[in-house]
């Protein structure tokens, strides 16, 4: 299938998530390719995907793509688990345009397990998934897998409650019985999660590993990148574009202060 772009090597990367927890793989993007210029959209009016409706889901992923390819993007990366596991392949199927997408880190959890056990957080939309359903009888063959739906956390980060009492009894409620389980692998399979890092080193201890996928989401892009040929001939360091659904003092000073690239400003986009 021809792609809508124009493989333009100067144009920018789409990127979106239902709220800012794409920005944890904007920067690792920015780090790895610092030339690449982004336009990030957090749909955080919708936030968070994983407690609505795939239907809902698709939908808003729709919206979020009819413009990112107005803005004549050359690449789309799906920054969010749930969008990514419900609806990529329908989305493949609309657009003819290049997209990356994450899901949960398993296999990597999976092949490195020393006790036979790792942990999954995530929302409750990622872990009914059908897809997600295949990743784990595809990887897990005779280890164990202990899942949590992380309910209320993606609103703790969407509003910056890191340290927030609250936000520590929620992780610690979640996290509790991956430890008893003895799991040794950790997978942040939500994008937002990876802003609680440190949070959750804390409460696992040095001996529990985090999988956080962005890194290799990152490598995935330079990949395609190389692939389609449309590495950017620019030389500077990228100014990237902010979008977001929930337009609000609030909303634009966590989207800036998570952000690590360079950005021009924080924009409205139209939720309808």
């Amino acid at each position: 299938m021809p792609s809508l772009n124009s493989h333009n090597r100067d144009a920018p990367i789409g990127i979106f998530d239902s709220g800012v927890g794409g920005i944890s793989i904007a920067n690792a993007i920015t780090k790895l390719l610092p030339n690449e210029e982004m336009i990030y959209v957090a749909d955080s009016a919708n936030a968070p995907y994983g407690e609505k409706s795939p239907d809902l889901v698709l939908a808003r992923c729709q919206r979020i793509i009819d413009f990112l390819i107005s803005q004549k993007v050359k690449l789309i990366v799906v920054a969010c688990n749930t969008a990514t596991l419900t609806c990529i392949g329908k989305l493949r199927s609309l657009y003819a345009i290049d997209f990356v997408g994450v899901e949960p880190g398993i296999k990597p959890a999976l092949q490195a397990t020393q006790t036979g056990v790792i942990g999954v957080m995530a929302t409750a939309n990622t872990l009914k998934s059908p897809q997600y359903a295949q990743l784990q009888k595809r990887f897990s063959g005779d280890k164990a897998i202990v899942n949590q739906a992380c309910k209320g956390l993606v609103e703790q980060i969407e509003n910056l409650h890191f340290d927030d009492a609250q936000t520590i009894e929620m992780l610690q409620q979640y996290l509790d019985p991956m430890l008893k389980a003895n799991a040794d692998h950790i997978v942040l399979g939500c994008t937002h999660y990876g802003f609680l890092s440190e949070q959750i080193g804390k409460i696992v201890g040095r001996q529990t590993t985090l999988v956080n996928t962005s890194e290799a989401i990152a490598k995935q892009v330079e990949n395609r990148l190389i692939a389609l040929d449309i590495f950017t001939s620019k030389k500077q360091k990228a100014n990237s574009r902010i979008y977001s659904s929930q337009f609000d003092e609030k909303t634009r000073f966590t989207c800036e202060t998570l952000w690590h690239g360079n950005f021009t400003k924080t924009s409205a986009f139209d939720i309808n």
